[in-house]
């Protein structure tokens, strides 16, 4: 299969890269490389450096390249960011899929498979959520992302462009960029190993629940063959506090550092984890990687990066 993987440059987008080839696929990486690295890209997978919000150039590649399938990971994820310019965070988040979209139809893309979020879309409700719960954004961010679902279901609908959109909940490990790819693991790890304070937002007990980069990938190599149409969440459904990943953090980097808080941020949820019951029976997908095993193999790759 051919397929086209933007931002494939990335922290997750360059793992499905990865995974991708290894299997046989034939695959085309467009990035702009403003968060992904070009360290990121997989050698065996031809490269084109394009912006997802430049309408001529994305479209001029799909319809020159005709990819059996799209895996869309390109995306502004930065929650206070979109708080700040909701603009911004929608010309990349809707215009930019858009932009891909209109030439899918065309080209004759049969599959879309989308990075979504979990745990910016329900809102501060019950954990853990479900797909079935109503979609209560509290972000721009979780907006562009819902909206993108609805126009992914506008072009199967009406296109008949099969999709599928993981929803995912705090992925971290290997390759996260802690300035552009928001992550709170790689921006304490960051910090940590510089020897400055990791400064956490509030009062440090609002939970996410963390997956390691790799059951992500997995997920976004069973979508490629589901039947399946809509919306699965891509978590552990278990909850692990800020105040706990500073600790498990500064211990598994054998240092002493005291907590220090800053303020909260706007648009964050108190609480996420997400319900992957439906991922797990209509993929057959399962978490492999507990978070002591994941913050093990990531300290280890930070540690060999610097």
């Amino acid at each position: 299969m051919k397929i086209l993987v933007t931002g494939g440059a990335g922290f997750i987008g360059s793992h499905v890269v990865d995974a991708y080839v290894a299997i046989g696929h034939e695959v085309l990486i467009v990035d702009n490389l403003s968060t992904g690295q070009r360290a990121n890209l997989n050698p065996k997978a031809k490269f084109i450096e394009c912006d997802i919000v430049d309408q001529k150039k994305i479209q001029k590649i799909i319809l020159e390249e005709k990819p059996d399938a799209i895996n869309h990971h390109a995306a502004h994820i930065q929650v206070g960011y979109s708080v700040k310019n909701p603009q911004f965070d929608a010309q990349n988040n809707i215009i930019g899929l858009l932009n891909i979209m209109e030439a899918a139809k065309k080209a004759g893309v049969k599959r879309v498979v989308m990075a979504a979020t979990g745990g910016a879309m329900y809102g501060n409700k019950k954990t853990p959520f479900t797909e079935q719960m109503k979609e209560q954004p509290l972000s721009p961010y979780g907006i562009s992302k819902r909206a993108g679902e609805l126009y992914l279901n506008y072009y199967h609908e009406i296109h008949q462009i099969h999709y599928v959109s993981l929803r995912y909940s705090n992925v971290y490990g290997p390759r996260q960029n802690s300035h552009g790819e928001s992550g709170v693991i790689a921006i304490f790890l960051e910090a940590l190993g510089e020897g400055k304070p990791a400064i956490i937002n509030g009062n440090g007990k609002h939970t996410r629940d963390y997956i390691y980069v790799s059951d992500v990938v997995m997920a976004n190599v069973l979508a490629l063959e589901t039947y399946f149409v809509g919306e699965l969440n891509i978590g552990t459904g278990i909850e692990t506090s800020t105040n706990e990943v500073f600790d498990k953090l500064v211990s598994e980097l054998g240092i002493d550092m005291p907590r220090e808080y800053g303020p909260e941020r706007i648009g964050e949820q108190v609480t996420s984890s997400l319900d992957a019951s439906k991922a797990r029976e209509i993929l057959d997908w399962h978490v492999r990687i507990n978070f002591d095993e994941g913050v093990k193999r990531t300290v280890a790759w930070f540690k060999n990066k610097a």
